[in-house]
C-alpha cells in the first residue's frame, strides 16, 4: 500500500540520512556533487526551519512516501513561486524499492499537493539528463518535455545536463 504524507521534523533525521549516507555513486548518477553536501548539523537545521516555517513562508516544502506505513522516500519541491510554479524533486531512499514501478504512483499521488498548497499553475522537474528513470516517469505522468540544456540546477550539485519537464495545473 502506497501513500503520502507531509513531512514532519520527526522525518528529518531520515532525509539527511539519506543524502549523507547514501552510496556516493549513487549520488552522482542523480548529479550530487558529494563535496558541496551540507553537514548534517546544517542539514537537519535547514530542514526543520523550513518544516515548522508556514507554508506560504517556506522554500521548500516535502512529502514522505509511504510504503505499508513506513518512510521509503520524499518527493519535494523548491523554487517555489506561490501561485505559479515550483521544481519537484523525487526521491526513493532504498535500493531494494527502486525500479519496481512505485514511483510512478508515488508522483501520481503527490502532484496534488504541490498544485493544491501553493496554488500552482506549473510544476517543473529537471532530472539528470544521464538519469533515464526519472524522464521515463514524468513522460508516463503527462510532464511535456520543455528542452534539454546545461547547468548546475542546485546548490549540492555539478554543473550538468539536465531535461526540463513541465506539467500544466488541469
Amino acid at each position: 500500500m502506497l501513500a503520502v504524507r507531509e513531512a514532519t521534523k520527526e522525518d528529518v533525521s531520515l532525509i539527511a540520512d539519506y543524502w549523507l549516507k547514501s552510496d556516493h555513486n549513487y549520488m552522482r548518477s542523480l548529479g550530487v556533487d558529494i563535496e558541496k553536501l551540507p553537514s548534517r548539523d546544517d542539514f537537519i537545521s535547514m530542514l526543520s526551519t523550513q518544516i515548522s516555517l508556514p507554508l506560504r513562508e517556506r522554500q521548500a516544502y516535502a512529502l514522505v512516501w509511504l510504503l505499508d506505513g513506513k518512510p521509503i522516500g520524499h518527493c519535494n519541491i523548491n523554487n517555489i513561486v506561490f501561485g505559479v510554479s515550483a521544481y519537484m524533486h523525487l526521491h526513493i531512499w532504498n535500493e531494494e524499492n527502486r525500479k519496481k514501478g512505485i514511483g510512478e504512483e508515488l508522483v501520481k499521488i503527490s502532484t496534488p499537493y504541490f498544485f493544491n498548497n501553493y496554488e500552482l499553475e506549473r510544476l517543473y522537474c529537471e532530472p539528470y539528463a544521464k538519469n533515464p528513470a526519472p524522464h521515463k516517469l514524468l513522460e508516463k505522468l503527462g510532464f511535456e518535455l520543455e528542452k534539454e540544456y546545461i547547468t548546475t540546477p542546485g546548490s549540492i550539485c555539478f554543473e550538468q545536463p539536465v531535461k526540463k519537464w513541465v506539467l500544466e495545473h488541469e
